[in-house]
């Protein structure tokens, strides 16, 4: 398979490389990675704007060729420089030109070390995007063999096919499976403890529910042809989105899978807002996957020999 990877041609976002990089090697995929140029509008004949457009491409050319050899490895690369009108649109092109099964971006330079930051140009193509994208946390790093070990599913007591898809993914690589389910419960502002009985109980059957679905889906997966080497499950809770998710442990190797909402197009990811703040919150790569990718992938994994 092959993984679309944008890279910024002015050589910045080293934390996408290191994620394509570990993606890569686990699948055995192939790289291409991608600088977008912007295409002047209107388009000019005039001489500058030729000789600045050749200036561009030249920088872009430039930082590929430092960015392929800061990869490294024995993994299989090549490097495009694309005019097209936006990054998105161009990255969309050369992913359908290549017939690539992943797209690869980094976070928002504007956004914290260490968590995912969606910008502008990252927003725009989790709501376009008919592949799945996979984001680097800004500051992301891994070793020069790195490889992943461990897919957690973002689970919220249905829809299997992420579950069962992300489970494929994970056998195919040889990484243990984790479902993860978040759950944010601000406290009232009370200077007493009337009236948290009963939220605390809520919470306490909402803790049995998502469990059992938790156990229920686990047993779908060790039904598969082909299982992961490891499978079971946690649950984070919080007062916060950031809080939830740092409930669980993460370790290096892990990759945390995302369905797209289940409101938005089938054929495209759209992020619902409990989809966008676990993305945003995430301490390790996330990758976001369409509904309509997600059971194709459930398809596999049902039928893998």
């Amino acid at each position: 398979m092959t993984l679309v990877v944008g890279y910024a041609p002015d050589g910045r976002g080293r934390a996408v490389l290191h994620l394509a990089g570990m993606l890569a090697r686990s699948g055995g995929d192939d790289l291409v990675l991608c600088a977008i140029v912007p295409a002047a509008w209107p388009p000019s004949p005039a001489r500058v704007d030729a000789e600045y457009r050749a200036h561009l491409d030249r920088e872009a050319q430039e930082a590929l060729e430092r960015a392929h050899e800061r990869i490294g490895g024995n993994l299989e690369i090549s490097t495009v420089v694309r005019h097209a009108r936006s990054v998105p649109a161009g990255l969309l092109e050369i992913a359908d030109q290549h017939d690539a099964s992943l797209i690869v971006t980094g976070s928002a330079a504007s956004g914290g070390a260490g968590t995912v930051t969606l910008g502008s140009t990252t927003s725009r193509l989790l709501h376009s995007s008919p592949l799945p994208v996979a984001l680097a946390p800004r500051g992301f790093r891994t070793g020069a063999d790195a490889r992943v070990t461990r897919v957690t599913a973002a689970f919220g007591g249905s829809g299997d096919d992420l579950v069962v898809g992300a489970a494929g993914v994970a056998a195919r690589v040889g990484a243990r499976l984790r479902l993860a389910s978040f759950a944010v419960h601000p406290r009232p502002p009370y200077t007493a403890g009337v009236g948290r009985e009963a939220d605390d109980a809520l919470v306490r059957e909402w803790m049995q529910e998502i469990e059992a679905a938790q156990r229920a889906a686990l047993e779908r997966v060790r039904d598969l042809p082909s299982v992961p080497p490891d499978c079971e499950a946690a649950v984070g809770r919080g007062e916060t989105w950031q809080d939830a998710l740092e409930d669980v442990d993460w370790e290096d190797g892990d990759v945390l899978a995302v369905g797209s909402s289940s409101i938005g197009p089938l054929a495209r990811v759209f992020l619902g807002s409990r989809s966008a703040k676990i993305v945003q919150h995430s301490p390790v790569p996330a990758v976001v996957v369409p509904r309509g990718v997600a059971a194709e992938l459930a398809d596999e994994a049902a039928s893998a020999a």
